[in-house]
């Protein structure tokens, strides 16, 4: 299979380079099923309903959130509805929606989609390790599921790569969303399992991680807010990782990062 992974979608000039360019590289590159994490995609806060849509439209099969995934109040319904959105597994009991799904992509492939917060340097959140072990003991790879990606969003690269190695063997690919920062680290690791420590962000990087620069500079200088953070709506880099793997394990043969576009544009790496 061939899985392709896009970071946080950041305001409108993110959600327009995904709907511009992922239909392309679908069809470019032949991707089996795509995970977009969506919780920074309206205004930089959350998820609406519209929005959800249009990046499903563009091709995603699956839509992930982080912290920022009840920031708009119509997520709230909607969530319990749509078995593709998925929000953080370990989160408190009675939380709206689901935090694992397995979802059939366009090619027939069963994968099992699972979204987790971290607790290092983020807010309070039960215990990310044994939710996701949980969700994956219950539907293993090469079993139930023909892949299985695990979206841990978080503030630690130390975090994610323990993860990873916490994981190796059992999944497809960890990969870390959150800081908006995209990773050089991209492997697969021992056990066939591919780590990237951050997917980096679909938005404008003539910014501060995706927002104007005044208010954050601003803030760093004088420690006084002086007004909202606004999304940066200059030319997006579509950042993420894509990785094939094998058809009998559901284990990664290569894991490659994506940049294309805007400030950080580089080369598609070749699939061969």
């Amino acid at each position: 299979m061939r899985l392709l992974f896009l970071g946080d979608v950041m305001g409108r000039s993110g959600r327009d380079a995904v709907n511009d360019r992922l239909p392309g590289l679908i069809e470019q590159y032949k991707f089996d099923f795509v995970v977009v994490n969506g919780e920074n995609a309206s205004h930089g806060k959350g998820l609406t309903e519209p929005h959800f849509n249009a990046i499903r439209h563009a091709g995603a099969d699956v839509v992930t959130l982080g912290d920022h995934a009840f920031d708009q109040r119509e997520t709230i319904s909607y969530i319990e509805r749509e078995n593709t959105l998925i929000r953080p597994i370990n989160m408190p009991p009675g939380t709206p929606g689901r935090g694992a799904m397995l979802v059939t992509g366009r090619n027939g492939h069963s994968v099992l989609v699972v979204n987790a917060l971290g607790r290092v340097f983020m807010g309070p959140a039960d215990d990310p390790f044994r939710a996701v072990e949980a969700a994956v003991a219950a539907c293993p790879l090469g079993e139930q599921a023909d892949a299985i990606v695990v979206d841990f969003h978080t503030e630690a690269t130390s975090e994610i790569q323990a993860m990873g190695h916490f994981l190796d063997g059992k999944v497809s690919l960890v990969v870390g969303t959150h800081t908006h920062i995209p990773t050089a680290d991209h492997r697969v690791l021992r056990g066939g399992t591919a780590l990237m420590a951050d997917a980096g962000m679909c938005g404008d990087f003539d910014s501060v991680i995706g927002t104007d620069t005044e208010e954050p500079l601003n803030r760093f200088l004088t420690g006084i807010p002086n007004g909202r953070f606004s999304p940066s709506e200059g030319e997006a880099t579509l950042c993420g990782v894509a990785i094939e793997t094998d058809p009998r394990s559901g284990l990664s043969r290569r894991a490659m990062p994506l940049r294309i576009g805007g400030s950080l544009a580089q080369a598609m790496p070749d699939f061969g």
